[in-house]
């Protein structure tokens, strides 16, 4: 039977992390991981978009979630994205997810190809084969994806045991009640994370167990307090820290760069660990993005301190 505890709160999505070379550096990915550890969140998110999967070899990827839960193990949740845009590779990364002792994998639909349902539905059962052993999470992110998971789909993933929910990243916040209620007409319980961190406050009233999401892993801290006015039903606060966190990541994203080179660069200023940049082709920080990185940096702490203290 599923372990809602173990979904239910803050799991930052996990960043790349690169030597000088630009290849993957396992001693920054145990450091960054121990760094989530001493925050307190409750799991991670390993392989996703913010770990710039579509760009990493399924070695790489191995790699990553290797050292990840050579630290997390017994100390947090994890959960691998092991989709690949082909069955085999993503087969052979739930395989490997599994033998580690992962909390769950999940698997976006195959991209570029618009495939029909069943052909959707068979993909992430073949990966679910590959790990029986692992619950399983379907990731819905139809806006870089191009596919969207319905109700009617989710519907038909659920008559397989190990899918217990979805990470839902589409914007409309209905869809989690979407998916929850398709749950309820199969007679199944399912979990769903909220996945646009601009609205967590509002994917969780409406039924979200907890989040994953890209931004977490920069102020981790503002997303736990987040969390925790949630549960006390203090809705006030929760409005007003949520508007905050929106107004940081509007700066985060204003520059040229990637979002991601942004918070890695925070992060190596503030925190010492550095995960140096993200891979081409994603952009890194350009001369004019480092007002911005100084800018997020400051939003950050004031609500730190006016929130978190």
């Amino acid at each position: 039977m599923m372990d809602k505890k173990k979904y239910s709160g803050v799991i930052p999505a996990f960043y790349a992390c690169y030597d000088k070379d630009g290849n993957i550096c396992p001693e920054t990915v145990e450091k960054l991981t121990e760094f989530y550890v001493k925050k307190g969140v409750l799991g991670l998110y390993v392989g996703g978009s913010s770990g710039e999967c579509i760009y990493q070899s399924v070695e790489e990827r191995k790699l990553v979630l290797e050292h990840v839960m050579k630290v997390a193990k017994g100390k947090l949740t994890v959960i691998a994205h092991v989709a690949c845009n082909n069955t085999r590779d993503s087969m052979e990364l739930a395989a490997h997810a599994e033998s580690l002792g992962v909390d769950a994998i999940a698997a976006i639909p195959p991209i570029y190809f618009k495939l029909p349902d069943h052909a959707i539905a068979k993909y992430w059962n073949d990966i679910s084969s590959a790990a029986p052993n692992t619950d399983f999470i379907i990731y819905n992110i139809p806006q870089l994806a191009g596919v969207a998971l319905t109700p009617a789909l989710f519907k038909e993933m659920l008559k397989n045991p190990r899918v217990i929910g979805v990470k839902n990243s589409s914007m409309p916040s209905l869809d989690i009640w979407s998916f929850k209620n398709a749950a309820a007409q199969v007679g199944r319980d399912a979990v769903v994370f909220n996945g646009p961190d601009e609205q967590l406050a509002l994917g969780r009233l409406i039924g979200a167990e907890g989040g994953i999401g890209g931004t977490y892993g920069v102020m981790p801290e503002l997303f736990l307090k987040l969390d925790e006015l949630l549960i006390a039903g203090e809705n006030e606060k929760v409005t007003l820290l949520q508007a905050r966190i929106n107004e940081i990541i509007v700066t985060l994203c204003s520059g040229k760069a990637n979002l991601y080179a942004v918070m890695k660069e925070i992060i190596r200023r503030r925190d010492g660990i550095d995960c140096n940049g993200v891979r081409s082709p994603l952009a890194n920080l350009a001369e004019g993005d480092y007002v911005f990185v100084e800018k997020a940096m400051a939003q950050i702490e004031a609500a730190k301190k006016e929130f978190c203290e």
